[in-house]
């Protein structure tokens, strides 16, 4: 027989989640993700098997345990912990809708705090790096031309890579003004603007791989050597090739993942004057207060780029205060 637990962690993530909040399968999958590593942590920590965990077991103080072990054991960032911590808060917010007996319960797994972490600089190539990794594919022979166009409309789109994965051929258009259609967070969809070089990629490419005729919309934009859509992993994989075939020792030894493209397309266009609520469209933000991270990133590199190239005009030598004999004899009328 079911537990209350099983039961209705089954109707959140299918009543709720899918049916009434229409949440995306990426966000369901992360959630349930988060319930996974739950039920096996009181499995392994606390001698509870799945079929016996009951809502009575889960308290607040199971989940900071929970927490700590993702953090201390699991290694997962301060992100990732806060990331399982809403999935967690957002089933018992529901549930205590459903159960007012269990509202006091509830109420206190939702006051565990989240947990503070330093806002992380924004890792983001120049202008010229990333002119330099989008050079690297080989344009004369078959996949290295694949490549070229993959890296440029990643780049050119400032996609999630989530997003970019799950591009169709339907997506694209290349009729001026070019663009691709992103479904992003919440299937929120957003049309980012293509340009022109990125454009002659997309349509050279489409035809060499015979999906520029009718018929092909559903079909993946990019796919791998078994003809289905490219992987997260995979776009890494072809990232870290050129990024390693680079000559640039800072572009080479540096992390360089799919976001790192995300992040450098924002800041340029940030530092080419564009408007942040402009870029906050393109990126796919919310709120605008997330989009101003490139600003103060931008902010912060001009200043160290200031202390590097300029000496210190404005001294700090300021004369000791015994030595002005003036304050000294106003001291002494005292």
């Amino acid at each position: 027989m079911a537990t209350d637990f099983a039961v209705l962690l089954h109707r959140f993530l299918t009543s709720h989640l899918a049916g009434l909040r229409g949440c995306s399968p990426n966000t369901i999958a992360s959630y349930r993700d988060t319930f996974k590593l739950l039920i096996a942590w009181f499995r392994d920590h606390k001698s509870v098997p799945p079929d016996k965990l009951a809502l009575d077991r889960i308290d607040s103080d199971a989940i900071t345990a929970f927490l700590d072990w993702l953090e201390t054991q699991r290694h997962n960032s301060i992100s990732t912990r806060n990331q399982r911590l809403a999935a967690v808060s957002s089933f018992f917010r529901w549930l205590q809708s459903h159960d007012p007996a269990r509202m006091a319960a509830c109420q206190d797994i939702l006051a565990i705090p989240a947990k503070r972490k330093t806002q992380p600089g924004v890792h983001h190539l120049t202008v010229a790096q990333t002119r330099r990794l989008l050079a690297g594919p080989d344009r004369s022979t078959r996949p290295g031309r694949r490549d070229a166009t993959l890296l440029a409309a990643l780049y050119d789109t400032a996609a999630r890579v989530s997003e970019f994965t799950d591009l169709t051929v339907g997506d694209i258009r290349l009729q001026p003004p070019a663009l691709a259609m992103l479904t992003g967070k919440g299937r929120k969809i957003r049309h980012v603007p293509l340009g022109d070089n990125t454009a002659a990629l997309l349509k050279a490419y489409l035809a060499e791989h015979g999906l520029d005729t009718p018929g092909h919309d559903e079909h993946p934009l990019f796919t791998n050597q078994h003809h289905r859509k490219l992987s997260r992993g995979g776009i890494a994989w072809i990232i870290s090739k050129y990024r390693a075939r680079a000559d640039d020792s800072e572009l080479t030894g540096a992390h360089l993942g799919p976001h790192t493209l995300r992040h450098s397309k924002a800041m340029h266009l940030y530092e080419a004057g564009v408007p942040l609520p402009y870029i906050r469209d393109i990126l796919g933000h919310i709120d605008l207060t997330t989009t101003e991270i490139y600003a103060r990133a931008s902010t912060e590199a001009k200043r160290k780029a200031l202390e590097a190239a300029y000496t210190e005009i404005v001294t700090d030598e300021l004369p000791e205060w015994n030595h002005d004999t003036g304050l000294i004899s106003w001291l002494a009328s005292l």
